[in-house]
């Protein structure tokens, strides 16, 4: 009969084998202003925003600079979906997608820091919208449900994980069997575009780090937002 401690000593194992896989795909770097010294795939990872800045993310100008009808549109959201806006901050498109979805639908409204999510309730419960549940993620782990999202919304976070491999890989999980991911990013490639560059991201950057995930496929790039990309992913 196998000891327990055996078995403790091959979980120990596995556990220390897998962590030393992951941060094989990092590397320290020079830190610049905006980010973080951390590089993935040769891109140093941005600084997260802090809940300070959640006015930015209401600010007025919004709906003309970023069209989030378009991204609406582009989401094809169905009455009823389990939808997680991960980074939501404000709960700015957590509101619209719970509108979407309706009552018999959830939004799981994720964030690292809690002073977020009670700017998420208390611009929900402004609203009126009870279908969403706060989440408070960690840096690595967003704490969502195995097998039960039908979509994962990223608008301008993916950039800013510490640790975006880890976060994929249980994104992934989270999503049923043809679920979809959504990366939205401000366009890198387009110099035009009035955003701090480690804040935006190319698409042939977020594919090559999205090659990493086993899980994942992509199935198209929407090219209708005025800065930013729409890249959608497919659980296989």
């Amino acid at each position: 009969m196998i000891s327990s401690r055996f078995l403790l000593f091959c979980l120990l194992l596995f556990v220390c084998d897998t962590v030393r896989a992951a941060e094989e795909f990092y590397a320290r770097g020079p830190r610049t202003r905006n980010g973080i010294g951390k590089y993935y795939e040769g891109r140093e990872i941005a600084h997260f925003m802090s809940h300070l800045g959640a006015p930015w993310l209401e600010r007025g100008t919004r709906e003309k600079e970023e069209r989030p009808d378009l991204l609406m549109q582009a989401l094809e959201l169905k009455p009823g979906m389990q939808v997680a806006d991960i980074g939501c901050g404000s709960g700015y498109y957590s509101r619209k997608i719970a509108q979407e979805i309706g009552n018999k639908g959830q939004v799981y409204g994720v964030d690292i820091q809690k002073e977020m999510l009670v700017i998420l309730r208390k611009n929900m419960k402004a609203n009126s919208l009870t279908n969403f549940v706060a989440v408070l993620g960690e840096v690595d782990d967003p704490k969502l449900p195995e097998g039960k999202i039908d979509l994962a919304l990223f608008v301008d976070v993916y950039h800013e994980f510490e640790f975006p491999y880890e976060m994929m890989l249980k994104i992934a999980k989270s999503l049923k069997k043809g679920g979809r991911v959504v990366l939205v990013e401000y366009r890198l490639e387009d110099p035009d575009v009035p955003i701090k560059l480690l804040h935006k991201m190319s698409q042939a950057q977020v594919q090559k780090e999205m090659k990493r995930q086993p899980d994942l496929k992509w199935v198209k790039t929407v090219h209708t937002l005025p800065w930013q990309h729409v890249m959608i992913y497919e659980k296989k």
